[in-house]
């Protein structure tokens, strides 16, 4: 009844260094350098995943794996923001950018508020061992089912979808989005089951990454 995800944030893009709204800009070449370089340190799976971004796939195919693309795990929706500078936005919408930050519910982009990230990642998350109810839950915890390994699945996503699972497995409050950092080619590993996640945080991909 448990699984091992292992989540992998893409490399480095122009998107990212110029804070900006990321769209869907294409890796950089220095991300797609460093993506390179850690072909032979990513972690063993049984399935492998990729956001449908560019940067995403591009990640993958230089870390030399042949992903399902997965459009559950598609990035933050932004509407109308997609693509601009942060400092450009806040600006030309300081009220809106106060009310997206301050309020998990608030969309003022057009696209999706923070709260409905973390429910559709959450939602892939919970579906991977089929325990999406509290029900359900509750019976495998009185049964006392698990330690038996369902498998290992690993997938390239943007650093906002890694902050949302994390929120989700760990039952934090929406608002802990803002205090994590994902860095570039970094894994965030969870395992266990729904409602049950045990967390390792990200860790640059290298020979430990082998583990």
């Amino acid at each position: 009844m448990t699984v091992r995800v292992m989540l992998v944030s893409p490399g480095m893009n122009a998107a990212l260094r110029e804070a900006r709204f990321a769209g869907d800009a294409p890796l950089d070449s220095s991300g797609l350098a460093q993506a390179r370089a850690a072909a032979g340190s990513v972690p063993a799976a049984d399935r492998w995943l990729s956001g449908p971004s560019r940067r995403c796939t591009a990640t993958a195919k230089a870390l030399g794996l042949r992903p399902d693309a997965e459009h559950t795990l598609r990035d933050w929706e932004m509407g109308r923001w997609s693509g601009a500078r942060l400092s450009e936005v806040s600006v030309d919408e300081p009220d809106g950018v106060a009310a997206w930050l301050a309020d998990p519910s608030a969309a003022p982009h057009g696209g999706e508020s923070l709260r409905e990230l973390c429910a559709r990642v959450g939602a892939w998350l919970d579906s991977l061992h089929g325990a999406t109810s509290g029900q359900v839950r509750e019976e495998v915890a009185e049964s006392g089912a698990g330690g038996k390994d369902v498998g290992r699945v690993l997938g390239v996503v943007e650093p906002g979808v890694v902050r949302a699972a994390v929120v989700h497995a760990l039952d934090l409050p929406p608002q802990a989005f803002w205090r994590l950092d994902v860095a570039p080619l970094t894994v965030t590993e969870l395992s266990g089951r729904s409602g049950r996640w045990n967390l390792r945080c990200g860790r640059p991909l290298g020979a430990e990454a082998r583990i």
